[in-house]
């Protein structure tokens, strides 16, 4: 079950994954079987599925965190330009598409702690404990006017969440292990001291994003028009500096190599300054899957 917090300004939304993170198979296996026509809540899941009822109601949740079921249970765009038969990248082979997954988990909104950590609270604490968030938490909910604030459910949230990002020693060592967290490869989030739990989610140059990662989650944004600041895309909620912990000086790199990229000339993609102020500007915008062809097609 999830605990959702609520007010005429926003919500959040607690547990749903019966403490289990995301494993590396279950969004394919996921897929899969709701393309094959069967529900999660059919009583052959189990078997059909190969985990128990738990995982079954935590694969199923993972696959509407991540945007990849619609509320109706039918597969979407991105479940299917990733996972089809035809799909770029069905067995996440390729770090692109961990980055992509990251970006969907954030912006879907439906496990609130990933965009909680990544657009707040990480700005608000350059390091921070489990016991940070859950204070962090209780403040943000008495701002929206929720007093009943569940502290355990919150907990087991940060839990699943440092388990989807972080290794274990044991899980390092074991190069085929399956049971790590579905975004560990990204390493976003860095334990600092063990000994006291101790995290940071600090900005880097992410080397490994692709532009057209980048350039996706703009396209993907309806609130703008033609044109997008650097200020903006660093520093506004599930926009790529947020999402992502990129430096500012990296995303503006990634920028002015979108404007540089002969395959977006077509499309009059430019980077101006006006006073001070980048701006990534479009004559007209590209499809954002034509975007994402451009990467996997390379």
């Amino acid at each position: 079950m999830s605990e959702i917090l609520t007010s005429s300004l926003t919500k959040f939304t607690f547990s749903g994954h019966d403490t289990f993170h995301c494993r590396q198979l279950w969004l394919k296996k996921g897929y899969d079987f709701v393309k094959a026509g069967y529900k999660f809540t059919d009583s052959e899941s189990v078997v059909l599925l190969g985990v128990g009822k738990n995982m079954v109601s935590a694969i199923y949740f993972w696959m509407k965190a991540f945007g990849l079921v619609d509320k109706n249970g039918n597969t979407t765009e991105i479940a299917n330009y990733i996972f089809s038969p035809e799909g770029k990248d069905p067995y996440l082979e390729d770090e692109a598409t961990l980055w992509l997954l990251h970006y969907h988990l954030i912006d879907q909104g439906l496990a609130s702690i990933y965009g909680l950590v990544f657009n707040d609270l990480r700005k608000e604490k350059v390091e921070f404990t489990k016991d940070n968030f859950l204070l962090f938490v209780e403040r943000k909910a008495s701002e929206i006017g929720f007093t009943q604030f569940n502290k355990k459910t919150a907990a087991t949230d940060f839990d699943v969440l440092i388990k989807m990002y972080i290794r274990t020693t044991g899980q390092v060592k074991d190069k085929e292990d399956t049971f790590s967290g579905l975004l560990t490869d990204l390493n976003l989030i860095q334990e600092e001291k063990k000994a006291n739990s101790l995290y940071s989610i600090p900005n880097e140059d992410r080397n490994s994003l692709p532009e057209e990662i980048v350039l996706y989650t703009i396209l993907n944004d309806d609130n703008f028009q033609n044109s997008i600041s650097l200020n903006t895309l660093f520093q506004d909620k599930n926009q790529a500096g947020s999402v992502f912990a990129i430096t500012k000086n990296a995303l503006m790199e990634k920028l002015e190599s979108l404007a540089d990229n002969s395959e977006y000339r077509k499309y009059g993609i430019t980077l101006s300054d006006h006073a001070g102020v980048k701006e990534l500007q479009f004559t007209s915008k590209p499809d954002k899957f034509d975007v994402l062809n451009n990467y996997y097609g390379k």
